[in-house]
């Protein structure tokens, strides 16, 4: 694989929020587009702390993390939106408007996720969580990333909607590559090119 299609690199990372408690020890990690991984282990183990590290809202303590252009699909929907805004303004305050075609691109996604157009026009608290999760997602698919990070989608949603959001984050890996935390092993089988168990790592 070129340069050009390496999405995520992370070479001997060393981080802990306590310097003599290390979570991760030499971590490294290669991603290139076209390519899901899937991040397990259970809580406190670190998964969500490497999407914070890859999304530069923390630092590493030693080794290098270089990431292509990054969205991200939060566990928590709530957490992504400014609850003062409605989330039409949210999204498009987040995209290079001048590169789509707004309306167009934001209808073909609602209609894909089963989500009512209308319900973007308004405040965060006015929608359900399965809602907002999907809004979330519309969001971080019209951004177009190199590298999509993906913690626990599916965990607001009904089961015949998060299958068919699964199937539509899993057809992104056309376009970039995808980092998934779950706890489903059985869907890290179903989708993942590799399985990375924290536990494992904790364990060495």
């Amino acid at each position: 694989m070129s340069d050009k299609e390496t999405a995520l690199k992370v070479e001997n990372l060393y981080f802990g929020y306590d310097k003599n408690k290390l979570i991760y020890k030499d971590f490294s990690l290669t991603l290139n587009k076209g390519e899901l991984v899937s991040i397990v282990g259970s809580s406190g183990s670190g998964k969500s702390t490497l999407f914070e590290l890859i999304s530069n809202n923390l630092k590493p303590l030693k080794g290098k993390i270089n990431a292509s252009k990054v969205s991200c699909i939060y566990q928590d929907p709530y957490s992504s939106f400014h609850p003062s805004f409605e989330i039409v303004n949210q999204i498009g305050d987040v995209l290079d408007l001048n590169s789509i075609d707004f309306e167009v691109e934001l209808n073909k996604r609602c209609k894909l996720l089963s989500l009512e157009r209308e319900l973007l026009n308004k405040k965060p608290h006015e929608l359900s969580g399965g809602q907002l999760q999907r809004c979330s997602i519309v969001r971080a698919l019209l951004m177009k990333p190199d590298l999509l990070l993906v913690d626990e989608p599916t965990s607001a949603l009904d089961n015949i909607i998060a299958v068919d959001v699964m199937k539509l984050i899993v057809k992104q890996l056309e376009n970039c590559a995808i980092l998934l935390i779950t706890h489903d092993m059985t869907l890290a089988s179903w989708c993942s090119d590799k399985i990375i168990n924290l536990n494992e790592i904790l364990e060495k």
